[in-house]
């Protein structure tokens, strides 16, 4: 299926991009502990992933029809946003890259988005091994109608 045919996919592209950038180790490694331009930070993508959604306040649960095409993505999302926002409590906004990357429970957090961004790119027809888009491209994609 095609991204853009939920009634809200411009959040679900957001969404798909935080969590793409969440789970993938390797990019974080090149562009995030190096600050790398186009990407954002770990904040960014946090920002992106509960943004308008307010994930951070209820379960994804809310929204499987308007922006999750089922529960199984619901469940995942939750429980990737749980695990990410943890860490960000614990060692706050401002912190370096490393300092979430170094988190003893990051892997745990990598490995929730990894599921959760599956599951979505699959079930959109996409390739989840493909590497992070940045983020103009994301705005590209987003600003189509």
């Amino acid at each position: 299926m095609p991204l853009t045919d939920l009634p809200w996919w411009r959040w679900r592209a957001r969404m798909r991009s935080a969590l793409h950038m969440l789970s993938d180790p390797g990019f974080q490694q090149e562009a995030w502990l190096v600050g790398r331009d186009g990407y954002g930070d770990v904040v960014d993508a946090v920002y992106r992933l509960v943004e308008d959604s307010w994930l951070d306040r209820w379960s994804a649960e809310k929204y499987v029809g308007s922006v999750f095409r089922d529960s199984a993505e619901a469940v995942a999302v939750d429980a990737a946003v749980l695990r990410v926002l943890r860490i960000v409590h614990q060692v706050g906004e401002e912190a370096p890259a490393a300092a979430y990357l170094g988190h003893p429970d990051w892997p745990e957090a990598v490995l929730a988005a990894r599921e959760a961004h599956h599951r979505l790119a699959v079930n959109d027809g996409t390739d989840p091994d493909l590497p992070p888009s940045t983020l103009a491209e994301l705005r590209q994609l987003t600003a189509r109608g």
